[in-house]
């Protein structure tokens, strides 16, 4: 079974919005934090928005007011509403989950394309 699948991504004009949607694993979703990250063309992952290990939700700097993080534990899902779209978050959008036992293990989702245009 794949861990995480993600859905949600898109072509989009700048000031426009999408939701992006990533179903887990029932197991994986209990024994994990979860986040979303994102890697522009020729630049490093980063984290967009995602709960760390302490549960505080943390967003990057870029998206602050613009993004928002949300969970459904009934679905075992998590998502990113991303309003207000600029041509720099124009990335591949990654779900990611993390378990904490013993030594560290992350979880990828395949991947969606968001393509802000302007």
């Amino acid at each position: 079974q794949v861990p995480l699948v993600e859905s949600g991504g898109g072509l989009v004009q700048a000031g426009g919005s999408l939701r992006l949607s990533c179903i887990a694993s029932e197991t994986i979703f209990r024994i994990t934090t979860m986040g979303w990250y994102r890697q522009a063309p020729g630049k490093q992952r980063e984290l967009v928005a995602g709960i760390g290990r302490g549960g505080s939700l943390t967003y990057a700097d870029s998206v602050k007011g613009r993004f928002t993080f949300s969970r459904d534990n009934a679905k075992n899902a998590v998502y990113l509403q991303m309003n207000s779209l600029k041509p720099e978050d124009t990335a591949v959008y990654y779900c990611n989950a993390v378990d904490w036992v013993g030594q560290r293990k992350d979880y990828w989702g395949q991947g969606t394309q968001v393509t802000v245009s302007s």
